[in-house]
């Protein structure tokens, strides 16, 4: 086998070139949970028959076929084994309209909504759950700094990290700088911050040199057409999060496996007791700072010489949009957040409701 047609792409993943020998691949493919073929053309199907040797032998992770393929050969790829294609086009992002509505083999477009999983999505699902249960045992209790490291090695490119740029952002932003700094930054532009929030969101890509920042705002229509007044926060605040919140990103997380958080135990509720690593169903959540206490946040912000969202000064130990925010007294606390409502989170972490609202504010089908 020729030195290239074999590289680790991390831990847990391995790609094969598709002329690879099924008794070298088998080799190849031991311990690890996705396999990758690499097609050079699409006139060679030399990929179909060693994914198809590959499943007979027994191999459950996810396969996916990388390359110059057609779209028209999505249902072969399938039938063969495979769980995700991604299709190599210099001329940019191919259109496929025979993949039966599987928005989880072939990349649709970002607002597009699908109906059902299929079977072999729900096997790479599988997969994912299976790597993302193995990091959280294996990284149990471990520092910020050694599970981003880790995860990194695992998801490479296809992690993001979602921040609110509020009270605490700027420890984990400090972190994927160092470790892992052309991860994509998520920020929600609600179009409800508080302008401190704003103006310290540029201080900080600014101050970490942060060169991926990603701003995800809500369709101009839907807002026109759900909040043309600005008052659904008051009228119905879950609402008001899935159309600002909820809904613009779910249609940016389609290239992503992970999604880094700046999660922790400490803040109570749904989060009391999450994991390193969690699978959500769909996606895996990194949480860096689980197991880090208030005391050692603040240590570690004065340790690396941070500065502090000016609202702090405040009383806000926790920050979101300003409808939904208020002073609290302890520190760390999310009691100042959507005070006097029934509900603890906005919805992001909830890939059922992250679905439905997406759905609900399709523009298109597929």
């Amino acid at each position: 086998m020729a030195r290239d047609a074999l590289a680790r792409v991390e831990p847990h993943s391995v790609e094969l070139a598709g002329d690879t020998a099924f008794s070298e691949a088998q080799t190849a493919i031991h311990g690890v949970h996705r396999v990758v073929i690499r097609f050079p053309s699409f006139k060679d199907g030399r990929g179909f028959s060693l994914a198809a040797l590959l499943r007979r032998s027994g191999f459950e992770g996810e396969l996916r076929a990388v390359g110059p393929v057609l779209p028209d050969q999505v249902d072969d790829l399938l039938r063969m084994g495979f769980d995700a294609v991604d299709i190599e086009r210099p001329e940019g992002p191919a259109r496929n309209r025979n993949t039966g509505g599987a928005p989880y083999i072939y990349q649709p477009d970002p607002g597009a909504v699908t109906a059902r999983p299929t079977a072999l999505h729900i096997r790479a699902l599988a997969a994912r759950k299976a790597t993302a249960e193995a990091l959280a045992a294996e990284l149990d209790g471990a520092s910020p700094e050694t599970i981003l490291t880790r995860t990194a090695e695992v998801y490479g490119g296809r992690m993001a990290m979602l921040s609110s740029f509020g009270a605490e952002a700027a420890l984990g932003l400090a972190l994927v700088a160092k470790i892992a700094s052309d991860t994509p930054i998520l920020f929600l532009d609600t179009g409800l911050h508080f302008p401190q929030t704003l103006r310290y969101r540029d201080h900080l890509v600014d101050h970490l040199g942060l060169s991926n920042l990603q701003v995800l705002s809500p369709e101009k229509d839907e807002v026109r057409a759900q909040d043309p007044d600005e008052t659904l926060y008051d009228r119905d605040g879950q609402a008001c999060c899935d159309l600002r919140k909820v809904r613009p990103l779910g249609r940016a997380l389609d290239p992503y496996d992970a999604l880094i958080t700046g999660r922790k135990r400490y803040h109570g509720g749904q989060r009391g007791d999450i994991p390193a690593v969690e699978f959500d169903g769909e996606r895996v959540k990194i949480n860096p700072f689980s197991f880090l206490n208030p005391e050692e946040v603040s240590a570690r912000y004065k340790a690396l010489d941070l500065p502090r969202h000016p609202l702090t000064e405040d009383g806000y130990a926790s920050i979101g949009c300003w409808p939904c925010t208020a002073p609290s007294d302890a520190p760390g606390s999310r009691d100042g957040r959507w005070a006097g409502q029934d509900r603890e989170e906005c919805g992001i972490f909830d890939p059922v409701r992250a679905e439905r609202a997406k759905r609900a504010g399709a523009v298109r089908l597929i």
